[in-house]
């Protein structure tokens, strides 16, 4: 072999690996995709709600005096466990006691005249009686026994009067309760102290109207909590009460609790304009399972709407619109859209009712750029 035709040799060659190289990369490429096989098993159709929810006590407080004053008695202090009845603050009230000692002297000194008055009235009574029949008997002058007689009525008057009185005295001495009884913060059941905003010697004050000011207490009811949560208004007619749901909680990450659905709010909440809202309120199934919770914990509720137990079912992240989906067919390694008939779905899985196979592998990263009918594709 020459040397000229050996170098065309050595030149058709680089040539040749040039133009396959050439070709090779202008061959399309196969997409990297996220695939699932289409599988049976139990669905449920859920909603949730959409804003985190709220744990809430049964019973909750938030108590202030309804007067202002000087806080002179403290016996309390946050996280304390109290009964109902027992006193949780009274402001300083000593004017006010001192009105009502007074009440009840002015009670005491009220009614010994009221019994000395009656007395008196009932001996001018037997006088009058005794003179009536002694007039009867011709023994007693016509205008002793009418002296007599209307003496004993006027004396009658003046008991009821004195009587009436004593009624009076006893209803200052009330007036005066009820005013020291302002001063004074009484639990009105079994509780948690949650919050205190007041010291010993701080004034407090009442709300005026329509200016919320802080609870001087927070008084919170740990033994019955429920959660309350906004649901789109799209999915509240959906929502029956008594309808079972799953509870998580942030403070729980890994634990869900049963519940079901106590009450549904009759109105829609509008404090976004485009997501207007129905408040729910779900009851925990079991109450030791909130033995350690705390009201005020951020919860999240998945209502359970209805439930299959064996059905075919995707990933409803591979759901596209117009209820289609893209299948990878491994053969020919390329994807290919199939409409499918749908049933119960979720934030997770989707039922099918027709269209697919046990074991077809769908696509799920369908957001991916160049994921389409007929692309080449391969899954991760």
């Amino acid at each position: 072999m020459t040397h000229h035709l050996r170098r065309f040799l050595v030149i058709g060659i680089l040539l040749g690996a040039g133009m396959a190289l050439t070709w090779y990369w202008a061959q399309p490429k196969p997409i990297l995709v996220r695939v699932e096989a289409v599988e049976r098993g139990p669905i449920e159709s859920t909603v949730a709600n959409t804003r985190a929810g709220t744990v809430e006590a049964c019973q909750r407080a938030r108590l202030s005096p309804s007067i202002g004053g000087l806080i002179a008695h403290l016996p309390i202090k946050q996280g304390d466990h109290v009964k109902a009845g027992q006193l949780l603050l009274s402001l300083w009230n000593k004017d006010l006691d001192a009105q009502l000692k007074l009440a009840e002297r002015e009670a005491v000194a009220t009614a010994a005249r009221a019994t000395e008055v009656c007395v008196v009235a009932d001996v001018a009574r037997s006088e009058a009686d005794r003179l009536v029949q002694l007039r009867q008997q011709k023994l007693a002058s016509d205008d002793n026994t009418e002296r007599a007689v209307g003496d004993a009525k006027a004396r009658a008057a003046a008991c009821l009067a004195a009587r009436e009185s004593r009624r009076v005295s006893q209803a200052k001495i009330n007036v005066s309760k009820a005013n020291l009884e302002r001063t004074r913060l009484i639990a009105p059941f079994d509780g948690i102290i949650a919050k205190i905003n007041g010291e010993l010697g701080e004034f407090v004050t009442p709300s005026p109207p329509g200016i919320p000011t802080p609870p001087a207490v927070d008084l919170i009811d740990n033994r019955c909590l429920y959660i309350s949560a906004p649901i789109d208004e799209v999915d509240a007619a959906k929502v029956k009460v008594g309808q079972p749901v799953r509870i998580s909680l942030d403070a729980f990450p890994d634990k869900t609790f049963d519940g079901k659905i106590r009450r549904i709010a009759p109105f829609v909440l509008e404090v976004e304009k485009q997501a207007r809202t129905v408040d729910v309120e779900a009851e925990f199934t079991r109450s030791e399972d909130y033995a350690r919770l705390l009201g005020g914990y951020s919860a999240d509720l998945e209502i359970i709407l209805a439930t299959r137990p064996d059905v075919l079912h995707i990933p409803t992240e591979a759901l596209m619109e117009d209820n289609h989906v893209l299948i990878y067919v491994a053969d020919e390694n390329r994807l290919h859209a199939r409409k499918v008939k749908v049933g119960l779905s979720n934030w997770k899985l989707t039922e099918i009712i027709s269209g697919l196979n046990d074991g077809e592998q769908v696509v799920t990263s369908i957001d991916r750029e160049g994921v389409e009918d007929g692309a080449l594709a391969k899954p991760e």
